[in-house]
């Protein structure tokens, strides 16, 4: 049996996954697109594969949802509540001030 190799959580992933992280990225709402896009700017290019799952969770959810999380009216719960998700939010909140 051949083990498939798992990307190390402090790699940087490859252009293919970035492109298509960031056409995942694109939210119904334009305050979500406005924190999304500054958050690619200032750490697109240092962007690991614990920070690409972080991100990939957090567009799992409602626009709504996502919104209450960046301007931290929320704190991430259950399932959510995850180192990943954490710094993810921590670099988009802050890209904010």
């Amino acid at each position: 049996m051949t083990a498939i190799a798992q990307p190390e959580a402090d790699q940087t992933p490859d252009e293919d996954v970035l492109r298509r992280l960031r056409w995942r990225c694109r939210r119904g709402l334009l305050e979500n697109d406005i924190f999304i896009d500054r958050f690619f700017e200032q750490h697109g290019e240092q962007l690991t594969n614990a920070l690409v799952q972080g991100l990939l969770e957090l567009m799992d959810l409602s626009d709504n949802d996502l919104l209450d999380l960046l301007l931290a009216r929320k704190e991430p719960e259950g399932d959510l509540d995850n180192a990943e998700v954490r710094r993810v939010l921590s670099l988009m909140r802050v890209s904010q001030a």
